[in-house]
């Protein structure tokens, strides 16, 4: 989901991080298309090492567009997932690795979040087919026109969730496609392609950041590696920062608002389905004939450099009279760390911290107080100074009732302006002057009459209803009402309000935050000593546990009859996970969207006990939908690392193989083989040992691991036609042994390469 608003916050400050890609497009001749080469320098004029696609921002937009006609089967939604690699390929041509990472199973704390999702989903598509079916009613009661309704199966997103079938079937041709583009596209040759599909647990970016993380810490790692990171999500921005890499970019949309969207009624573009009138379709030519040949855009992309990022990061956090030395990476840390109070995917942002408000200014200013105050930064290794977080909090404690008080009138004066706009009232652009709830609005004209105060109640500002809230933080009270109404308990309860600060961050595969709403930034007192327990050696929900956690009934498709019916079956013990309905607060917001999903949080130990009648059930095939992989790596047939490989696979043995860094640009890691039935032929080990005792290794021939090497005489070298590359320091052994003379008559004839000299058999005689 990433931070709201972070990117745009961002992009409006420091406004030099963004560049447009340049994308060299594919030509056509004599009615062929002819690809581009992307074997090619880059037209970006910038050389990249690595590229990381985080695939769930490319598959969501090719399944189900907004701003298109969706695909009509599967078999479409693949070819435009190809297609859609295809373009970042060709603008980015990374030169070393391309890394493709699917989100598996998620931990406990975002499976939350994926569930308030998907029930989500599930209910506004409901609520739509019934808006459609009333709204179709009354279009052509009143005798409107509307397109016939096309009888389709609707295309159901939540199928984008580990263990499904449509997953299994993407990670299945997702490797067609790299194993076809290492075999024919040039660009492709020498690279190497590492697939985690939704097999593989964790989400896609964070696999990511651990592959860079660990590949940091080799010995062979090449510190100015340029990394390439596709994504939409903000929060990729600060684990981007977080690698500390020199060299890191991220590519991603374009981002255009107020971008015409097709009514879903009648489909046509400029009005939503609430204003559909039925009204027929203009001709698009004298007989309609371009009504389907006008092309929807192409959405184009933008690079966002982090290294411009870091530069001003670097000027902004910089601190004069420090009792210790500057060290702006550790800054870094402390400014992602904080980043992340005002948005992430595991918990609730705080009520006052907004980005729109300037949450993250305000946060680097009390930042640099509590430096200079505790003489130290907040993070160190990964570890968080608790008492740096609590001075923090409480100096963001002390100002919310300010917060709370200068939201309110903003959002009345907002409102308020964009009435007096819409109704000519601010023909000059007068102020708003705001006292209370009563809000005074000069109007002036063009006609030299004397502009007058008119008095408006803030509740008339606008057409539409307001959302009722009962919380009101603009007022005195504000923390009583809050968790009077949010918790349902009283606000002088601090055992209530430590237990939610001490739920409020402790990390690992089972922890989550249970609760729906977050604390107050002044509720964080004492707080040092709160986050001692971490529960170690926890593991990740297998992918059908996962479903069953984050799908509602009306998914239950998706999985096995018999776990759908644990969903669906009144005399189920789990039936109360499933509502068929549920609340939704506005929390002080506007939209439905923007709102909490109020749904029962799962309990890990009562959905486990359920599950252990149904698993016998499962078919093989359902089996391995069910059970966690690992990361995929592929190579074309002239990687350096490709007769390692298959010498490997050559044999039965399934032991763990460390990867020869040397051949793979820099890449270290282990190894382990799937099963194939052939010949033993290599050992893992043999390759390191081959290469320490006797120079060059060279894979075994043949299945006798003893057979003796034949050597080839004058006339079978003759026969051949042999062509020897040799190094210089041996050219002198090297033809004596072939009978060649080596004196000073040879030397012109030499012919030099980067690598020896060339010797070969031509014309009946030796030559070099």
């Amino acid at each position: 989901m990433g931070v709201p608003a972070f990117f745009r916050w961002l992009s409006r400050k420091y406004s030099t991080i963004v560049v447009h890609c340049t994308e060299e497009r594919s030509k056509e001749c004599n009615g062929v298309r002819i690809p581009v080469d992307t074997s090619k320098p880059n037209p970006n004029e910038v050389e990249f090492d690595n590229l990381y696609l985080d695939m769930n921002g490319i598959i969501h937009p090719c399944t189900h567009p907004e701003d298109k006609a969706a695909p009509k089967n599967e078999d479409e939604m693949m070819v435009a997932i190809f297609e859609y690699m295809d373009r970042l390929f060709n603008i980015v041509r990374p030169r070393r690795v391309l890394y493709m990472a699917i989100d598996g199973v998620a931990p406990r704390a975002k499976m939350n979040q994926q569930r308030s999702r998907r029930f989500r989903a599930s209910k506004e598509g409901v609520e739509l087919v019934e808006e459609k079916s009333r709204i179709r009613e009354e279009i052509l009661g009143r005798g409107g026109y509307l397109p016939p309704v096309e009888i389709k199966e609707r295309f159901d997103s939540n199928c984008i969730t580990p263990g499904t079938e449509f997953m299994d079937n993407l990670a299945k041709c997702l490797r067609y496609y790299v194993a076809d583009r290492l075999s024919n596209d040039p660009g492709w040759r020498n690279i190497t392609v590492i697939l985690s599909d939704a097999s593989v647990p964790g989400e896609g970016e964070h696999k990511i950041m651990d592959y860079i993380r660990r590949q940091r810490a080799q010995p062979h790692h090449d510190p100015n590696t340029h990394h390439c990171l596709c994504g939409a999500d903000a929060d990729l921005i600060m684990l981007g920062l977080a690698t500390h890499e020199p060299n890191f970019t991220i590519i991603r949309e374009e981002f255009k608002p107020n971008q015409p969207r097709p009514c879903a009624m009648c489909g046509q573009k400029g009005h939503e389905i609430k204003d559909c009138q039925g009204v027929a379709r203009e001709k698009q030519g004298e007989h309609d004939e371009f009504a389907d040949t006008m092309p929807a855009s192409e959405q184009e992309f933008i690079f966002i450099r982090l290294c411009v990022l870091r530069e001003y990061l670097e000027r902004e956090l910089t601190m004069a009279s420090l009792p210790f030395p500057f060290d702006f990476e550790r800054t870094v840390d402390d400014w992602v760390f904080m980043c992340f109070f005002v948005g992430n995917d595991f918990l609730p942002h705080l009520p006052s911290l907004e980005i729109r408000e300037g949450a993250i200014d305000r946060l680097v200013g009390i930042y640099k107080d509590v430096v200079h105050k505790t003489g130290g930064y907040i993070t160190e290794n990964g570890f968080v100074k608790l008492e740096s977080v609590e001075l923090i909090m409480q100096a963001i404690g002390v100002a919310e009732d300010n917060i709370f008080k200068k939201r309110k009138e903003d959002d009345v004066r907002w409102k308020l302006e964009a009435v007096a706009f819409k109704t000519d009232l601010l023909p000059d652009g007068l102020g708003i002057i705001i006292c209370k709830d009563v809000c005074f609005v000069q109007a002036g004209s063009s006609d030299g009459q004397d502009g007058r105060g008119v008095k408006r109640k803030a509740e008339d500002s606008d057409s539409e209803p307001e959302p009722e809230d009962n919380v009101r933080l603009w007022e005195d009270g504000w923390k009583q009402r809050y968790y009077k109404t949010k918790f349902d308990v009283d606000a002088t309860d601090d055992d209530f309000r430590k237990k939610v600060v001490k739920s409020y961050g402790c990390a690992s595969w089972k922890w989550y935050f249970p609760f729906h709403y977050a604390p107050f930034a002044s509720d964080f007192k004492d707080i040092k000593g709160m986050f001692t327990d971490f529960e170690l050696g926890t593991k990740p929900f297998k992918p059908l546990e996962q479903l069953m956690g984050v799908f509602p009934a009306a998914s239950g498709n998706f999985l096995p009859q018999t776990w759908r019916s644990l969903m669906s079956n009144p005399e189920s013990s789990i039936i109360d996970f499933y509502p068929d309905d549920f609340a939704i607060d506005l929390n002080g917001k506007k939209y439905a969207w923007q709102g909490v999903a109020l749904l029962p949080f799962v309990d890990e130990r009562r959905l486990r006990a359920a599950l252990a009648e149904v698993y016998p059930n499962l078919s093989p095939e359902e089996n391995k939908r069910n059970s966690l992989g690992s990361d995929m790596l592929f190579v074309g047939k002239s990687h350096p690392c490709c007769d390692f490989i298959q010498e490997l696979y050559r044999g039965e043995s399934h032991e763990v193989c460390k990867m020869p860094a040397e051949l793979c640009h820099g890449i270290q890691g282990i190894s382990i083989l799937l099963s194939y039935n052939l010949e033993k032929v290599l050992k893992p080990g043999d390759w390191e040992r081959g290469n320490r005792g006797r120079g060059n290794w060279r894979p075994q021939l043949g299945f006798n691991s003893n057979r003796q090497q034949v050597h080839l005489d004058q006339s079978a070298f003759r026969a051949l036609g042999y062509t020897w590359c040799v190094p210089e320091s041996k050219v002198a052994t090297v033809l004596g042994a072939l009978g060649v003379a080596s004196g000073p008559k040879c030397l012109p004839q030499l012919s030099t390469r980067p690598q020896g000299l060339v010797v070969s058999y031509l014309a009946g005689s030796w030559r070099l």
